[in-house]
């Protein structure tokens, strides 16, 4: 991630940052319980608007409040890559990268039309998305970082073991424990399914790490840094499951999420 940034920073990758405005920041702070489900969900996201694009971040309660809005909104991209907060950074990040390459326009991406609908309808789509690029066998391990129930459904579905792993959760929907460390599933997985947050909170580097030492298949469902987590395509990350804002929870018309793969085939293979 560093190396990144700073190829950012430098203009490397394209224009200079300190030539692109944040026209505006945006704080958002929702909760969302699913029909028939045991667990309310609280999900906080930073974004940054440069023209067309959004870069997102999820945090962490207490990380950032609505006086970020204020703040940084007008700021160039330059001066919100060098902020304390790794949120904003992230976001910043994530909105340069997109505005670079908007994932409409990229060739590669295999656009996926979320339907319109209500929570549950709009959920489940996206989740089937997310499943149909875990192509795993029978009897592997995938380690699953950033823990959404119905993937934990689609990992064992395809007759796999899932290891969940998450910060905030202690079971799934189905009582299973939930481990808080992921250093044990890094260990033990055949696979990892890994949140864009985990690019936010700093952990991803490690997860990238890892799994370029194994040479194992690691998959991204991002809503968080979704242009971050492409960058890594085919450099230690097998795919990409990208959703710019509107995030599917926040529209009931469709909208679209796009789909990146290394190789034909990113999971496990026998």
């Amino acid at each position: 991630m560093a190396e990144l940034s700073e190829n950012v920073l430098t203009g490397r990758l394209g224009p200079e940052p300190s030539r692109l405005v944040a026209t505006s920041v945006f704080w958002l702070h929702h909760g969302t319980r699913l029909r028939g489900g045991g667990v309310t969900y609280l999900n906080q996201y930073v974004l940054v608007r440069v023209g067309e694009v959004f870069g997102a971040c999820a945090f962490e309660s207490g990380e950032l409040d609505p006086s970020v809005c204020h703040s940084a909104s007008g700021s160039t991209l330059q001066t919100l890559l060098k902020s304390e907060s790794s949120p904003l950074r992230t976001a910043a990040l994530d909105a340069y990268l997109a505005h670079l390459r908007p994932h409409h326009a990229v060739g590669e991406a295999e656009e996926v039309l979320l339907p319109a609908g209500t929570p549950e309808v709009r959920a489940s789509a996206r989740d089937a998305a997310i499943a149909e690029i875990l192509e795993v066998d029978p009897g592997k391990k995938v380690g699953l970082i950033g823990v959404v129930n119905p993937l934990v459904a689609a990992i064992r579905s395809r007759g796999a073991e899932c290891l969940p792993c998450d910060l905030t959760l202690r079971e799934t929907h189905w009582g299973d424990p939930v481990a808080r460390s992921m250093s044990g599933v890094l260990d033990e997985a055949d696979a990892i399914v890994a949140t864009g947050m985990t690019v936010g909170n700093g952990s991803f580097d490690e997860i990238l790490r890892r799994c370029r030492q194994r040479d194992i298949p690691l998959v991204v469902y991002a809503q968080s840094a979704s242009a971050v987590a492409r960058a890594f395509v085919g450099h230690g990350v097998s795919a990409v499951s990208a959703e710019p804002f509107p995030f599917s929870q926040f529209s009931a018309q469709p909208t679209s999420l796009y789909r990146y793969r290394a190789d034909a085939r990113a999971g496990v293979s026998a």
